[in-house]
């Protein structure tokens, strides 16, 4: 296990202790360093592993909100050489002819969002993470058992050597996945809702170069979105029932393009090439709270979204922001019963604002109720026609809700 040395020693009790190290993790314990408290970072996997989940080839679209807080965090020099912007977002229903356009020229912004590779982000984060200040890092180091009580967390951890470690915390922070350990130790359940999809990606190729434009087509079989990436190809996601995505796994390259024309249409020009294909299941997964006993979830463990809006990290990352300015602007203990309450209470409404939105969004979309689809085309049709509601949509990426964290306006954590 690898380790940041102390001015003491290698340290075993900390302020706070964050269990994983993918995209949220690491953004917190960023934004924490510095800060006076003393933070532990346990990962399971190493960052630059090629078995790392959370740092693979899949892309993530960049709200503006989570720009300014990578750039906060001071990695967005980094990552800007290798994002891909989102100028135009196009939104149409296969076999119907509404649609709608939002153009980020029309609503006084550069660019919608940025997407960018999750090993890109991940290997800025941790480049940054390797000389912060305040920061011991476990990695690879898995915790194995958690103890919580009123006055503190204490947990196990094992190294890949299967070396065995105690260590201690005043707070516990899971950033450890949908299927949280962390979260199960402090007895908060979990609701999961599959919506029994599958989602396919890869990166693609076609025979013009992408204008910057990031496409959502609805089909009978799924959504299926198109992010423009750095170099002119696309991130493909192709949300389908499991049956129908084990086929299009099995298929040849060329045949899988076929299929994925005839299903997208050719907005985007010929199809040419892709990628290695990766696939995960979609399921809704919401917390029931996210605080207990010491213990506060983000990200992931808190909520898994559908990746329909692109809400997901966006979501998490605010989380990561407004824990991290809270922690810092408090004097005392940072895993204090009004502390994370407070935090628990500002993040209610943006939580509960992006879930509804993406849930709504996925059932919308996927009723076979007879009325729907002209519901549907009518509301792309009055969105398209409705000034108002594109500017409510253009600003998505600063929540839905409670304080919008400093970070995210561009202002330092405290």
């Amino acid at each position: 296990m690898s380790t940041h040395e102390t001015a003491g020693g290698v340290a075993s009790d900390f302020d706070v202790v964050i269990a994983g190290g993918g995209l949220v993790g690491a953004s917190l314990a960023l934004a924490l360093s510095g800060r006076a408290r003393r933070v532990l970072l346990i990962e399971g996997v190493a960052p630059d592993s090629s078995a790392q989940p959370s740092f693979d080839e899949r892309t993530t679209a960049l709200g503006n909100a989570t720009r300014r807080i990578f750039q906060g965090l001071g990695v967005w020099d980094e990552l800007a050489g290798e994002a891909a912007a989102i100028r135009t977002i196009h939104v149409s229903e296969a076999g119907r002819f509404g649609s709608a356009r939002l153009r980020a020229e029309e609503q006084g912004v550069e660019a919608f969002g940025y997407v960018i590779a999750n090993r890109v982000i991940g290997r800025a984060l941790w480049s940054a993470l390797q000389r912060a200040s305040g920061v011991t890092l476990r990695v690879p180091a898995k915790v194995a058992a958690a103890e919580i009580a009123a006055d503190g967390a204490s947990l196990k951890l094992v190294g890949a050597d299967g070396a065995q470690e105690v260590v201690s915390g005043r707070l516990l922070v899971a950033a450890d996945g949908a299927n949280s350990i962390v979260r199960a130790a402090a007895g908060i359940a979990a609701q999961v809702e599959d919506y029994d999809q599958v989602a396919i990606t890869a990166p693609l190729l076609t025979d013009r170069p992408h204008d910057g434009t990031a496409y959502e087509r609805f089909t009978s079989s799924g959504p299926v979105a198109l992010l423009p990436l750095r170099g002119g190809g696309y991130g493909t996601v192709w949300a389908c029932e499991p049956g129908r995505a084990a086929q299009l796994l099995a298929l040849p390259e060329a045949r899988y393009l076929e299929a994925l024309q005839e299903r997208f249409g050719w907005r985007a020009g010929r199809l040419l090439s892709m990628g290695r294909r990766a696939s995960y299941p979609l399921r809704l997964s919401r917390a029931e709270a996210t605080v207990g006993t010491r213990t506060v979830l983000v990200g992931n463990a808190a909520q898994g979204l559908h990746p329909i809006a692109g809400q997901g990290f966006n979501l998490g990352l605010r989380d990561a922001a407004l824990l991290a300015e809270r922690i810092a602007a408090a004097s005392g203990d940072p895993g204090a019963p009004e502390l994370l309450r407070g935090y628990s209470q500002a993040r209610a409404a943006d939580r509960g604002g992006v879930v509804r939105f993406t849930d709504s969004l996925v059932k919308l979309f996927a009723s076979t109720w007879p009325g729907a689809s002209l519901l549907r085309t009518l509301g792309l049709v009055m969105f398209d026609l409705s000034p108002p509601a594109k500017r409510a949509l253009a600003r998505v990426s600063l929540g839905f809700g409670g304080p919008t964290p400093r970070l995210a306006r561009g202002l330092p954590v405290a």
